[in-house]
């Protein structure tokens, strides 16, 4: 299960596990040549990867490498993190300018051969395995360093299984017994050559949290860019608690969100942000670099070229278009008005600027990654709090969003009314931003798109698929049929 989609199966996970030993040994050691000849070609040592402050210091700079992968968080035209929460559910529609990726994703067509989300499913134990290796070593290291390396190994470890449950296993909220559902396996074991189950939502939650707790308990207040901090774990404990449901799990989220202390991000910031000129609110970032080279093109996941010769893959939805008040600051910040061709066959389109280019007109899709952002620290709390009885903290909560994204707004909700404002700010905040299918899926809410086309005025073509229930099993992906097919232990999701 955790190496790869292959057909020699023994021969390949004894290659894929020297490889990924290989990997973090060229970028733990800092010997010179000599010094590596004496490294057998047969026997990948890790002991001699894992010795110093700097090795492991290098071995966790590994882990967080993996964050880039195209399938998690480095843009993929076959769906990761960036990307798939928002084309599975209602913030944008498929644009039929573009080259038709994701569209199987996006129109929930898939099956178990299909595997649309088998190079996250891929990434994610891949990154989860470096994370072990690194605490397997620690056991016997002492340096300044242990603590911190230690919390990042756990906090990455846990997020990597949290993008693996909320895909491929229910969410603990959902209808039914979901605590008591398919899972996924939460490996802690270095060994790439296990095999084993998928446990129950509730029990990959649970271990989900003790990673994190730990996490948060060494974890440094400030690190370098691209790296967790205390706050950054707290933002991921926050959410963790709200995707868990009940009392208890709520003043939990309230109680992590609270920790989370740096502001939201000004108003005359926010399209700083998505330009690169601004990191206002933003709590982990992975900054797009040519020296030292971390190369990625993001921001192809919605659109290529340029604003006057637009090829988008997707576009922002007629109706969340339309939900973008005047006087919202994100609407200059996360759309943009396209276009490609001229005279009569000119294409007019409400773009997706989140991702797009730095500054606002550079090279599209070379930008900063934005894994964590202070905002989602107090729309959780606010939830949270509102689940709890607690109108009053919810409303203040929202407003601490709300007062710098609008010149004014009417406020003031009680009731359904502020779970519904609420709701809209998340919706509205996370917009292109790997939130809108897990917030359906957790509320038990169905997806409507509204049959609205791909063009500025809601004309055009309409995305293949318009409605998936509540109660649809497409809400959990498939497990990739490669990965069963390595490791007999894991079950299929039902439906499929």
């Amino acid at each position: 299960m955790l190496v790869s989609n292959i057909k020699k199966i023994d021969k390949m996970k004894k290659l894929i596990y020297k490889i990924a030993v290989l990997a973090l040994v060229t970028g733990g050691l800092t010997s010179c040549d000599s010094e590596l000849d004496q490294i057998p070609f047969d026997e990948f040592a890790n002991e001699s990867a894992y010795v110093s402050v700097n090795d492991f210091e290098n071995a966790a700079r590994g882990i967080y490498l993996t964050l880039t992968n195209s399938s998690l968080y480095g843009g993929s035209d076959g769906g990761g993190m960036l990307d798939a929460p928002d084309v599975l559910a209602d913030n944008v529609t498929f644009s039929q300018t573009g080259r038709g990726s994701r569209r199987t994703l996006h129109n929930w067509q898939y099956g178990a051969s299909d595997q649309p989300m088998a190079g996250l499913y891929l990434s994610s134990y891949s990154m989860i395995y470096r994370a072990n290796l690194l605490l397997s070593y620690s056991e016997d290291f002492n340096g300044a360093n242990k603590a911190k390396v230690v919390a990042e190994a756990k906090a990455l470890r846990a997020l990597g299984h949290l993008n693996l449950v909320t895909f491929f296993g229910k969410m603990p909220t959902q209808s039914g017994d979901a605590n008591g559902s398919l899972g996924v396996a939460y490996v802690t074991d270095p060994d790439p050559l296990i095999e084993p189950a998928r446990e129950t939502v509730g029990a990959v939650y649970d271990k989900i949290v003790k990673d994190l707790v730990e996490a948060s308990a060494d974890m440094p207040a400030t690190n370098a860019e691209g790296r967790f901090t205390k706050q950054s774990v707290n933002l991921l404990l926050s959410r963790v608690y709200l995707y868990m449901g009940g009392p208890e799990n709520w003043t939990k989220a309230v109680a992590a969100a609270s920790n989370v202390t740096s502001s939201v991000g000004k108003r005359a910031n926010i399209v700083g942000v998505w330009e690169d000129t601004s990191k206002d609110g933003v709590l982990f970032n992975i900054p797009f670099s040519d020296n030292p080279p971390l190369n990625f093109a993001i921001g192809v996941t919605w659109s290529q070229f340029g604003v006057t010769t637009l090829v988008p893959e997707y576009v922002v939805s007629y109706p969340l278009y339309n939900l973008f008040a005047a006087d919202d600051i994100r609407k200059d910040a996360y759309t943009f008005q396209g276009s490609n061709g001229s005279g009569s066959s000119k294409l007019e389109f409400n773009a997706i600027k989140k991702l797009f280019a730095k500054g606002g007109n550079g090279k599209p899709g070379l930008v900063d990654i934005k894994l964590f952002r202070v905002a989602e620290a107090k729309l959780n709390m606010a939830e949270a709090q509102y689940n709890l009885g607690n109108e009053p903290g919810a409303l203040a909560t929202l407003n601490t969003v709300r007062d710098e994204r609008y010149t004014s707004y009417p406020g003031g909700e009680t009731g359904i009314a502020l779970r519904d404002a609420i709701r809209l700010e998340r919706r509205l905040e996370f917009a292109f931003e790997s939130h809108r299918f897990f917030d359906l899926k957790r509320w038990g809410e169905s997806i409507d798109r509204g049959g609205f086309g791909d063009l500025a005025d809601g004309s055009g073509t309409p995305s293949d698929g318009q409605s998936l229930t509540a109660s649809s099993t497409k809400f959990q992906l498939p497990i990739p049929q490669t990965a069963i097919d390595v490791n007999p232990n894991l079950v299929q999701n039902p439906g499929y």
